[in-house]
């Protein structure tokens, strides 16, 4: 090979690694209405007054990364999708914190920057892809959310789905308010 076809075969592989970044195949943004990210659309950009807010509540919500499906101690990886529902009609919701922790309590990663802004009847769905499986079987978010007053309650839920052989499943766990 000559020092031409060289230099246009680095050329070439270096355009098409440049091309893969890693914000494409994030399903989050894939899937997103705009392909973007769904909680970077959220974010707060203005200076909110929490002086007027009543509200504040932690909840935990458990995941699953993966479940044991026979006597073999067979591993499963699983997907999640975290759902975060404001259920009002006329007020937003603020979350403050999404942060996620493996089986031994220990944090993995912040999801949030910023506080963002859910409005009045939206939802945030964001997904744990089942190669993510730093979180174990144990893995859990903490999400802190807070409003004007506790009519602002959301509903948290996480669905999880597998598949083993030729079997597929999906559950669900619910959002737990943690007592200080």
């Amino acid at each position: 090979m000559n020092k031409y076809h060289i230099s246009v075969l680095l050329i070439a592989v270096t355009a098409l690694l440049s091309g893969c970044d890693q914000s494409s195949q994030d399903p989050n943004v894939m899937l997103s209405e705009g392909q973007k990210d769904p909680i970077k659309q959220l974010e707060i950009t203005s200076k909110i007054d929490r002086s007027k807010f009543g509200y504040q509540q932690t909840f935990y919500v458990p995941i699953y990364s993966d479940i044991y499906t026979d006597r073999d101690n067979r591993k499963v990886l699983l997907s999640a999708t975290l759902s975060v529902r404001n259920t009002t009609l006329k007020k937003s919701l603020y979350i403050n914190k999404i942060d996620y922790y493996d089986t031994h309590g220990a944090f993995v990663k912040s999801y949030l920057h910023k506080p963002i802004e859910l409005p009045a009847m939206g939802t945030l769905n964001y997904i744990v892809e089942k190669e993510e499986d730093k979180g174990g079987s144990g893995a859990n978010f903490i999400i802190e959310v807070e409003g004007i007053d506790d009519t602002v309650t959301p509903v948290i839920e996480a669905v999880m789905i597998g598949n083993f052989s030729n079997k597929a499943f999906a559950f669900t766990t619910q959002g737990t308010p943690v007592i200080h």
